[in-house]
């Protein structure tokens, strides 16, 4: 039985005894559910998580160690492996620059200023997530192609976009360019604008308000969307593989030659290249952790 405490108050010259809630009994009461129906829960999320997640990240590495450390190491020494390493993270390093400078920028431009297109621009950034990046490739092919806009002119000047290295770098942009942005808008929308407000009353131009305000604020969340754009940019497949040509050893990426040599029936040299992106996917998942805590505690102590 739950005691009630009571407290006197004064009422009409006499006092009324009035109940106290008990703080401990309203903790209890919060938690109504039995605990065979968290038990539950808590398990059924466990064993989603174990075979959807868990599960392919053991079989991908057993997979590729399972002749042994030798023939995975030489499996990724290959040179179409290499090219295809290195191709990535060309394609991912371009992408990725260029996605951070607009991103910020873009982020900067909504989150402190109002102009007209304000909405448009917000709704052209987050374009590349309604529409398939097989569609997003097929653009390029429209637009670089030989039978494309600019396709005859590139082609009479000797400029080769299509299945090459550039169609890559511009279709993995594209897939990518809204995680900067889109990482950085809502943070400095919740930061506001009242300490750039205050460094510019203070003498502060521009650059050096960007450079002393606004970056330090919002350097944590920054990372976050780098490191999300890069994870993007480095699994990319469906856009890629449309641009791409598939020349092997040329413009094939790692995402791309695992398919390759998959359908060839190479399935310790497609997990062992396959291994890498889940490394890549493991990194990314730590790294996003210590970040959205860090994230955290910057909006905490802006606050305060």
């Amino acid at each position: 039985m739950t005691m009630v405490a009571t407290t006197p108050l004064r009422r009409s010259g006499r006092d009324v005894a009035v109940p106290a809630l008990d703080a401990g009994a309203g903790r209890r009461a919060a938690h109504t559910e039995p605990a065979w129906v968290r038990l539950v829960i808590i398990g059924f999320a466990i064993a989603f998580l174990t075979v959807f997640v868990g599960l392919p990240l053991i079989l991908v590495f057993s997979e590729a160690l399972s002749k042994g450390i030798a023939f995975y190491l030489s499996a990724l020494a290959d040179s179409e492996a290499l090219a295809a390493i290195q191709l990535t993270l060309i394609a991912a390093g371009i992408s990725v620059g260029l996605n951070l400078v607009f991103g910020v920028i873009a982020a900067w431009a909504i989150a402190k200023f109002d102009f007209p297109g304000k909405t448009l621009l917000i709704t052209l950034i987050d374009l590349p997530f309604s529409v398939s990046p097989v569609i997003s490739g097929l653009v390029f092919v429209l637009l670089f192609g030989a039978q494309g806009w600019f396709g005859p002119w590139l082609m009479a000047h000797g400029v080769q976009i299509l299945f090459a290295v550039p169609a890559i770098v511009l279709a993995t942009t594209f897939v990518t360019f809204p995680f900067v942005a889109r990482e950085l808008i809502p943070l400095m929308q919740e930061q506001g604008q009242q300490e750039e407000e205050a460094a510019i009353s203070l003498g502060a131009g521009g650059w050096t308000t960007f450079w002393r305000v606004t970056l330090p604020n919002i350097k944590w969340g920054l990372l976050y969307g780098v490191l999300l754009c890069n994870a993007r940019a480095m699994g990319e497949f469906g856009a890629v593989s449309v641009v791409s040509g598939h020349i092997r050893g040329e413009t094939n990426t790692m995402p791309l030659l695992v398919e390759i040599l998959y359908n060839e029936y190479q399935m310790v040299a497609a997990f062992a290249v396959a291994s890498l992106l889940a490394l890549l996917a493991l990194v990314t998942l730590i790294a996003k952790t210590v970040l959205e805590g860090r994230i955290e505690q910057g909006l905490q102590h802006h606050d305060h």
